[in-house]
């Protein structure tokens, strides 16, 4: 029998809250470090500290695990990004101004981490797709889209377009962490240039 079955009800509905959570972070931790492909549940499980049969009263696998944060990320960047969307209908503010969200978020997770891990200055690594950037990536590749159908937008390979969009500021934001101070303006104007600059040359795609 569960340890929880001996607590209090409030407690006992506490603790699952605060083991699920600890799964979810570990596990955020994991993929960024470790990349998703790589790591294990046991990756995650040694991660949080807990028993393994607590993670199996939460999660099935791995895959079950990157869900629920994706749904998380959804939930945190979808209503951010829909809004920039709606208040940016031309593709190149949007961009600009969906690239700075991220970059602040960016700065901030770094800020976090640093504080938590201040004998690790070089901050968290970012190896492997995190949930929060399927989120990001789906968006974007929805707000590319609605572009093209605008005529706004390149009419071009929207899953090619949106992965190298998300991958160059994705490795931007590393090296804007690893300076002093970190200047997100800069970094997301350099990004920007970047990815306009070199949309211009993209080919057609054939209807």
């Amino acid at each position: 029998m569960s340890n929880l079955a001996y607590l209090p009800a409030g407690k006992r509905e506490q603790t699952k809250v605060q083991n699920r959570q600890a799964i979810l972070d570990a596990a955020r931790e994991v993929f960024s470090d470790l990349g998703y492909e790589a790591c294990t549940v046991r990756d995650i499980i040694r991660r949080t500290g807990l028993a393994a049969g607590t993670f199996y009263n939460y999660f099935r696998s791995k895959e079950e695990v990157f869900s629920a944060l994706a749904d998380e990320g959804a939930k945190r960047f979808g209503p951010i990004l829909k809004a920039i969307r709606a208040a940016n209908p031309d593709f190149g503010d949007f961009l600009r101004a969906a690239i700075r969200a991220y970059l602040q978020y960016r700065a901030s997770e770094h800020m976090r981490w640093l504080a938590a891990n201040p004998q690790d200055p070089a901050g968290l690594r970012v190896q492997g797709e995190t949930p929060e950037m399927h989120a990001v990536f789906l968006e974007v590749r929805d707000a590319i889209e609605a572009a093209i159908a605008a005529g706004k937008g390149p009419a071009t390979d929207t899953d090619y377009l949106a992965t190298a969009c998300i991958s160059m500021v994705r490795e931007i934001g590393g090296v804007m962490i690893r300076r002093e101070p970190v200047d997100t303006e800069a970094a997301a104007d350099f990004a920007v240039a970047m990815i306009l600059g070199g949309v211009r040359g993209l080919p057609a795609v054939k209807p």
